[in-house]
């Protein structure tokens, strides 16, 4: 059993340290809470080091999932409209999660809370699980008093955008296993198949044709070079993810590029386009200023290129004008969405303006998902075709040749 070393603070308000024998950190949180004291540090010592280091490397590849962090935001709200106090609401919630993870988070939101930090605060120190929509949801209604409210405005956001999610990922799924398919035949019959027929054709005199040719360059390239090949493939994935994901050059170029692909790049806009107004549409009825709303929009649009002209927007309201006249400016904005602000803005029914646009850019994305599954169908069969008729031509004409040699033999 490992052993831990904590500090805490007792119920006279000094700190008190030692060590405890437990299975896991929230044993000892529990320990420690049943004799009164508010954990401040915990950490594994002695014998337990291996261990820590181990848990810290499965906390950091365990991920919270989008349907466990909807279940945890019900089960959240269900419990706060019952009336329960938020300490035991928390312990309730940590002894229904199954997900490593999700619990450790909810423990440390526990003791954040004890500590006095306000939920906000306590949600806030766990971005990579609460997204900046999600911690801004939960100040809104904790200054609202309409927490319960607020979190079930946050669940429809999630789920709306799970399903958009999963919608394009069915989309694709068919098109990526057709295209690895693809790759491991090609691979297999250029390093296996082809070497081998090549070779009874080199002792039968038979002449190669120019498909078999190059079929036989391409493996002999591979055979020589293959392990600078996966070398190179290697350093030039490392490269290409740094520069997109960590430099705002390369996150606006590869964002840009996603907008403007032919096929797919309508169906991402329209998605932003969905995201955009449906996420400002509750933020505005949660009571969130229209400047916070727009920060939030930036932080959790999914679009460093989107999120730019969102910004820009941003400091031209705080200037004092209006949304619709700054969008009409952005280029990835559709004319829809900025005629339908505006009409919302003069109106005073913005919220409402941004719900019809939601509605509207989520049927597009439904029907263009479907779209995108009937032109992928034939480009695949067509890629497919020239495949399979590429190595047919390598094997079959050498071997047509083949036979009018041997039918001259006899």
């Amino acid at each position: 059993m490992p052993n831990y070393i904590y500090t805490a603070i007792n119920q006279s308000g000094s700190n008190v340290s030692g060590e405890i024998m437990a299975d896991s950190i929230e044993m000892v949180e529990n320990m420690l809470s049943a004799q009164g004291y508010i954990p401040s540090r915990i950490a594994e010592g002695g014998s337990a080091l291996s261990f820590g280091w181990w848990k810290k490397i499965e906390m950091r590849l365990t991920s919270v999932k989008a349907d466990e962090l909807i279940l945890f935001t019900k089960q959240f709200r269900t419990m706060l409209n019952a009336g329960l106090p938020i300490i035991q609401l928390f312990g309730v919630l940590e002894n229904q999660t199954e997900n490593k993870k999700l619990r450790n988070i909810i423990v440390s939101i526990t003791i954040n809370l004890r500590e006095g930090s306000t939920l906000y605060d306590a949600f806030a120190k766990h971005t990579g699980v609460f997204s900046p929509l999600y911690c801004s949801m939960i100040r809104a209604g904790e200054q609202s008093g309409t927490l319960p409210e607020v979190l079930g405005r946050l669940i429809y956001i999630l789920e709306h955008e799970r399903k958009i999610k999963s919608d394009v990922k069915s989309a694709l799924q068919y098109p990526v296993i057709v295209l690895v398919a693809l790759v491991i035949a090609f691979i297999v019959l250029l390093t296996f198949v082809i070497p081998r027929f090549a070779g009874i054709f080199s002792r039968a005199g038979v002449e190669l044709p120019l498909p078999t040719r190059a079929c036989i360059l391409l493996y002999q390239f591979l055979d020589n070079y293959w392990q600078w090949i996966i070398t190179g493939i290697i350093i030039i994935i490392i490269a290409v993810r740094y520069y997109y994901k960590e430099t705002e050059a390369g996150k606006y170029l590869w964002h840009t590029l996603t907008l403007n692909i032919p096929v797919t790049g309508p169906l991402f806009l329209k998605t932003m386009m969905s995201r955009f107004a449906s996420v400002f549409s509750i933020l505005q009825s949660s009571g969130v200023p229209v400047l916070d709303s727009l920060d939030i929009l930036g932080g959790t649009i999914g679009n460093y290129v989107i999120a730019k002209e969102i910004s820009l927007t941003r400091d031209r309201v705080e200037e004092g004008r209006g949304i619709s006249g700054p969008l009409k400016s952005a280029k990835y904005f559709t004319p829809m969405v900025v005629d339908m602000i505006a009409v919302g803005e003069e109106s005073g029914k913005l919220e409402e303006m941004l719900r019809e646009i939601s509605a509207h850019y989520d049927d597009e994305v439904e029907y263009a998902v479907k779209r995108l599954s009937d032109a992928i169908g034939p480009v695949l069969i067509v890629g497919l075709a020239v495949v399979v008729g590429f190595f047919a031509l390598s094997i079959f004409l050498p071997m047509w040749d083949l036979t009018k040699i041997v039918r001259k033999g006899f």
